[in-house]
């Protein structure tokens, strides 16, 4: 029987950032998923308050040079990879000099404003990974989805990259965090996000374009949906519980791995009942 390969999309990893909540889990899910016995990739962003030389990271020359355009303007993709040595783990970096090259995450160290075009950074870092899954030509059977930075990738996979091989059959995961940013998006991010494919009714739930209105989004366009903390937002909180799709509630730190597994399985299994 062929490894289930899962495909790890993630806003913040540990040790790559100071440790959260989200960088925790994406650090040491992936780790677990890979010693339960199926295959892994996993991707962030290459911010530039990451120190390249401390963590030996490289270039991958044949998956960078790609062009992506945003807003009508080329953002050259470049491509590095690092690993976690104690984990025997690999992470994909997404990077560009456009918007990653900054000494700082999501807000300006200095004032501790949010960066006005982290709408843009969240469209390049979501067509970033995509476009790499398929120079890397790697077949993913779930896709897990780690913050809100990662928010458009269901909206890709469900309509632009539906009819791509590569991801014709994969199922989305979207976790939710409390993580919340302000103040929103640019208003025009629907806009800025369109591709091939899609249709004005399918970004729709991206017009609001509020911390809450992009999870909101993501969990409608997701196969399934995971509490990742154990408080969030009222309002996701709500929307979440009236999902008719698999959910699965917060897990400790002791349990979340076996949780997540198992849910990857039903969601999987699920679509092998719905085939037959």
């Amino acid at each position: 029987m062929k490894k289930k390969k899962i495909l790890f999309i993630s806003q913040e990893i540990t040790p790559y950032l100071e440790e959260n909540e989200v960088g925790h889990i994406s650090r040491y899910l992936p780790q677990g998923i890979q010693e339960a016995g199926k295959e892994i990739r996993t991707f962030m962003p290459k911010f530039g308050c990451i120190n390249e030389r401390r963590n030996q990271l490289h270039e991958v020359i044949r998956l960078s040079g790609m062009n992506l355009i945003i807003d009508e303007n080329d953002h050259p993709l470049i491509i590095k990879v690092g690993s976690i040595q104690a984990a025997r783990m690999q992470v994909y970096f997404i990077d560009s000099e456009d918007y990653f090259q900054r000494k700082a995450v999501f807000e300006d160290k200095e004032t501790g404003k949010f960066f006005k075009d982290n709408d843009e950074r969240a469209i390049f870092f979501a067509r970033g990974v995509l476009e790499t899954v398929k120079k890397l030509g790697w077949v993913p059977d779930v896709i897990h989805c780690h913050g809100w930075l990662t928010s458009l990738v269901p909206l890709y996979i469900k309509t632009s990259y539906s009819k791509e091989p590569i991801f014709e059959n994969s199922k989305v995961v979207f976790s939710l965090y409390n993580n919340e940013f302000k103040p929103a998006f640019d208003k025009n991010f629907a806009k800025k996000a369109m591709m091939d494919n899609i249709s004005e009714e399918d970004i729709a739930g991206y017009n609001d374009t509020s911390f809450v209105g992009l999870n909101k989004a993501a969990m409608d366009l997701s196969d399934a949906v995971i509490k990742g903390s154990e408080s969030i937002h009222p309002d996701l909180e709500s929307h979440f519980k009236g999902l008719s799709k698999p959910t699965l509630d917060f897990h400790s730190l002791e349990e979340y791995v076996q949780a997540y597994d198992k849910l990857y399985d039903d969601v999987l299994e699920q679509e092998e009942v719905l085939v037959d």
